[in-house]
């Protein structure tokens, strides 16, 4: 049976044995906020149908800094957005997962033949990074992902995902309209639209780095039109409802004219 412990505003419930959580480990920790009052021995598997997990690590308040090690970097993730543009409250299974934060500390860098390198990204920069990318920890009361550098997509420096600046191999593609009808003239719904793999280059990282830590440019450059794998890379929204991704330079297939 699970063993639980109630707080006022809290559950903490050990997942050991319990099937809902499977793939979790016997030693995770799952967070219930506002589950209300609860009979001892009323705990079912039933109990936790539809309940979102959260299983971030969560750092003990002894620990009072992270160094991350190597070309690691930690980053506090910024708050998930709660209501839309209009002032309507969103569900938790409707709110989006964050893909941005500060960067609050970073490693000491990596060494690739003879070259040491430091981290491309310093303290108090905001970063875009991959959507499934690194571990995600709670410390000083605050959520945080530590990842490798390779997996932050780039810099943002304004509120508007247009202005991504890649990073390393990274290409930053305005994605071509989907098709609104068919060739017959029939309206397309957003469901039957197929996903465009076409789009104009917007920025590019400065590339890969060779056995001697040198950037290796890449083969795409700004205002380039090209073809690229259908589900590969991030895809973004900017703030008039563009849309954006962004893909690993291996992701393009060609170079259209």
């Amino acid at each position: 049976m699970a063993t639980s412990q109630l707080t006022a505003s809290s559950m903490t419930v050990s997942v050991r044995n319990l099937a809902s959580f499977e793939g979790l480990r016997p030693s995770s920790v799952v967070k219930f906020s506002s589950f209300g009052s609860l009979k001892p021995g009323s705990l079912t598997q039933r109990s936790f149908k539809g309940l979102v997990v959260k299983a971030a690590t969560v750092v003990a308040p002894k620990y009072t800094s992270i160094k991350p090690l190597g070309d690691r970097v930690l980053v506090k993730i910024k708050e998930t957005e709660e209501k839309t543009e209009g002032g309507i409250l969103l569900p938790t299974t409707a709110q989006s997962k964050p893909q941005g934060g500060e960067v609050v500390a970073i490693g000491e860098g990596k060494t690739i033949g003879k070259t040491k390198l430091e981290c491309s990204v310093k303290t108090g920069a905001q970063v875009i990074y991959s959507k499934y990318a690194g571990t995600e920890l709670e410390f000083n009361g605050s959520n945080h992902l530590i990842l490798k550098e390779d997996d932050i997509v780039g810099i943002l420096e304004t509120d508007d995902i247009k202005d991504l600046k890649p990073l390393n191999d990274r290409v930053f593609i305005k994605v071509a309209e989907a098709e609104e009808k068919t060739a017959g003239g029939l309206l397309l719904t957003e469901s039957s639209k197929e996903k465009p793999s076409i789009g104009t280059v917007i920025a590019v990282g400065p590339g890969t780095l060779d056995e001697e830590g040198n950037r290796k440019p890449l083969s795409v450059a700004p205002g380039n039109t090209v073809l690229y794998s259908k589900y590969a890379g991030n895809d973004f929204k900017g703030n008039d409802g563009t849309s954006y991704i962004a893909l690993r330079a291996s992701d393009v297939m060609a170079v259209l004219s």
